[in-house]
């Protein structure tokens, strides 16, 4: 848990913003919140996987395997790849999926117009 966070709720509490009970709520919620970002890049089991597959042929063109904690990187390779239309859409999506913990294909996107096939993956 951040000290600088920790110092913010406690000077909270000695101003009289929020109650000692409320404080303790938001401690934990630190806790919870560095204990999971902690957990998803502990030992290498987390990746972000990109596949781009040719809709004709069922080839893969591209595979992008990174590290859970270089998903920001990752984001912004994928967003490459996906339609402009449907591109913030699908990084909230997958923005989404990483905050709650969430495993596998996370995205599938058919683009007929270039004729692939994207595929975004948390394993």
């Amino acid at each position: 848990m951040s000290s600088k966070e920790r110092l913010k709720i406690l000077k909270m509490i000695d101003e009289g913003k929020i109650t000692a009970e409320e404080g303790t709520q938001l401690l934990g919620a630190l806790k919870k919140q560095e204990e999971h970002r902690s957990g998803a890049t502990e030992g290498g089991a987390q990746w972000l996987r990109i596949r781009v597959s040719d809709l004709n042929s069922g080839k893969e063109t591209v595979r992008v395997s990174l590290p859970i904690g270089l998903v920001n990187i990752g984001m912004k390779m994928g967003a490459r790849f996906v339609p402009e239309i449907e591109e913030e859409a699908v990084m909230e999506d997958l923005a989404q999926a990483l905050s709650q913990g969430m495993a596998g294909k996370i995205i599938d996107i058919v683009d007929e117009a270039d004729g692939e096939r994207v595929e975004i993956f948390i394993e």
